[in-house]
């Protein structure tokens, strides 16, 4: 088994799948990549066992077979070289050689066979999806997702597909976001939860790409197949949460202002805010926002005041400035409307423009009680 490559064509590959790889496995093998070689194809697969990932590669080759080499020590003596083929030849006394311009090195590979097999889906819905929607729908929510292992499905991102458009939402009970396209559709209803791990690998390579994802799903695995790659991820398995019902839908008091602006105040005003809470405050009469935080244990405290538009009844409300902080850097737009009816219920935070044809985003804030 014998094939040559590019350096800097592999190591661009290598370094995509290596985000599956886990720094701790417990199946040694999945410390490696798995070559597949079958003549000018090379198929080169990452996996966790939760997530595999494979990426086809066109190289220089008459012979087929596979083998695991090691993935760590790979990528090293790969970012070392410059530009130039690389030999690999699969050597009887189980190394594999790579011959560069200047030398030649070997490590030790385990046989193909060893590696876990991934898994087929049978009859699988398949759905179409832009790269760059899906690359922004992921970017757009995965921020908001929970990080509790007692809840597992809020530690993911739930996929709505319907002939009405696509919905993505992330949770985690403090913030919420909704992201909707009303201009690419499903042929049929589904719905499932997709962790983390993948999405986030997804959403560092659809950012480059132009190509069509194919979503391919059934109840336990979804498999994102585009360019040269194929990601495979078993799902969250369970219920998600009915989001609908926390969205409040009657909400008479609305404030519209900049966004960077906005963002610029709390970020200041909750450098002053408790360490633990990080409430800041939020006091809006007339046409004055007044943003202030206090840590009254060490006497730190801050007040800002801004023009905004604002219609309805006067209020005051308090939130955690993390979160806000974390969905004004997530908006794109340079105006913003917070929308709220009561301080005890969720504030609703949705740009105003920047937005494309179909395309809504809805972020879902929870309040903090003030204390007086």
């Amino acid at each position: 088994m014998k094939f040559i490559v590019s350096s800097s064509y592999l190591l661009k590959q290598l370094q995509v799948l290596g985000s599956v790889i886990n720094s701790n496995n417990t199946l040694p093998i999945l410390d490696n990549f798995l070559f597949e070689l079958n003549n000018n194809e090379l198929t080169v697969s990452a996996s966790d066992l939760e997530t595999t990932m494979s990426a086809t590669l066109a190289i220089d080759s008459k012979s087929k077979g596979s083998v695991a080499v090691p993935a760590k020590l790979l990528l090293e003596i790969l970012k070392t070289f410059p530009e130039q083929p690389l030999t690999f030849t699969v050597e009887e006394n189980s190394t594999i050689e790579i011959s560069s311009n200047s030398g030649k090195y070997a490590l030790a590979y385990a046989p193909g066979e060893e590696f876990p097999k991934s898994v087929n889906l049978e009859e699988p819905s398949v759905t179409l999806v832009p790269a760059d929607v899906l690359a922004t729908a992921v970017s757009k929510t995965i921020f908001a997702a929970g990080n509790d292992d007692l809840r597992p499905v809020m530690s993911g991102v739930f996929f709505q597909f319907s002939p009405e458009g696509l919905i993505f939402v992330a949770t985690d009970a403090h913030k919420l976001v909704k992201y909707a396209r009303t201009d690419v559709k499903a042929s049929q209803v589904a719905e499932f939860i997709m962790p983390k791990k993948p999405l986030t690998i997804l959403k560092s390579i659809l950012s480059t790409s132009d190509a069509e994802v194919k979503i391919e799903y059934n109840d336990s695995n979804a498999t994102f197949s585009f360019d040269n790659y194929i990601l495979l991820c078993r799902l969250i398995d369970g219920k998600y949460p009915n989001y609908e019902a926390v969205i409040p839908k009657e909400n008479p008091n609305k404030l519209i202002m900049d966004r960077s602006q906005f963002l610029s105040s709390v970020r200041r005003v909750a450098i002053f805010s408790n360490k633990t809470t990080h409430q800041i405050r939020l006091k809006v009469a007339g046409a004055e926002l007044n943003i202030s935080a206090e840590d009254i244990d060490y006497s730190n405290k801050a007040e800002e005041r801004l023009t905004c538009d604002y219609q309805g009844d006067d209020m005051q409300i308090g939130f955690n400035s993390r979160f806000l902080t974390e969905m004004l850097n997530n908006l794109q737009s340079d105006m913003i409307m917070l929308e709220m009816s009561l301080p005890n219920r969720a504030g609703i935070l949705t740009p105003i423009d920047g937005l494309e044809e179909g395309e809504t985003v809805t972020m879902l804030v929870m309040p903090v009680m003030l204390n007086s």
